[in-house]
């Protein structure tokens, strides 16, 4: 069997020690998994940007990867750890809702609350619950893949809807769900949500915010210089994005910001 795949995806930036010591768990416990960080830039303790993370990275992944998602603002209280299979790959992460792409997405999901202590670094922490219950969790699975060891099943995890545009007496409310690297701003619109026009003559009307966005192009250099357009980016939402520019601080427009589409 190949070296095992665990990857990381939280909150905690890349200032302090906490990354490199949820590697140094893991290989301490499996000295021949392979590590493979997803993202630790999740805004602090943002469940929706966490989610938005690790549901458009999981399923690139082989079969079997076991990934774990620190965004855990209720850390140290009486919320679960849980261990989730689903499509023939686990998930490590508190029970608080961080895993609803997951939830949402996938038909035949298993989630266990951990419950089997022995697996934990002793003392446990009431701060750092990544490094003694996540990290060794993931690292003693990915040696044994026992997961019944862990803990029972259970049905009642938490999970949120994601934001989807309202559609209203002919247009469509939605909203920025967040800004990536580059300022583009990602909205809760998919295709689907979009009219005709938008995709055969790239004919849409959009307001984000104050600003009106009236082109919908294929690709970032699509549009011309400081033109803010409308694109469906990778994750499958539609973004509003300038060509080589950082629309965030172009347009003053951040997360949460409302975005209008007109469907007439």
């Amino acid at each position: 069997m190949p070296n095992a795949i665990i990857t990381l995806t939280t909150d905690y930036g890349l200032n302090d020690h906490l990354v490199g010591t949820l590697k140094g768990v893991i290989l301490k416990i499996n000295p021949e998994a392979t590590i493979v960080d997803i993202t630790h830039n999740v805004a602090p303790f943002d469940l929706l940007d966490g989610a938005l993370a690790i549901g458009s990275a999981y399923s690139y992944f082989p079969p079997r990867t076991i990934h774990v998602v620190v965004v855990d603002p209720g850390v140290g209280t009486e919320r679960r750890p849980l261990l989730v299979t689903a499509e023939n790959q686990y998930f490590v992460a508190p029970d608080n809702g961080v895993l609803s792409v997951i939830y949402e997405r996938e038909e035949n999901v298993v989630a266990r609350h951990i419950t089997a202590e022995h697996y934990y670094l002793q003392p446990v922490s009431k701060t750092f619950h990544g490094r003694d219950v996540f990290a060794p969790v993931a690292a003693w699975l990915s040696k044994g893949w026992q997961t019944a060891s862990m803990g029972e099943e259970v049905t009642d995890y938490k999970k949120f809807a994601l934001p989807k545009p309202k559609a209203t007496d002919g247009v469509a409310k939605g909203i920025v769900m967040r800004v990536d690297a580059f300022g583009n701003l990602v909205t809760n619109f998919r295709p689907e949500d979009l009219p005709e026009s938008a995709m055969t003559n790239g004919e849409v009307k959009f307001q984000v915010g104050t600003q009106s966005v009236s082109r919908m192009v294929p690709t970032f250099a699509s549009g011309n210089a400081g033109e803010a357009v409308a694109y469906v980016g990778s994750a499958g939402y539609v973004e509003i994005g300038v060509n080589k520019g950082n629309a965030s601080r172009t347009l003053s427009i951040g997360r949460g910001t409302p975005v209008v589409l007109e469907n007439k």
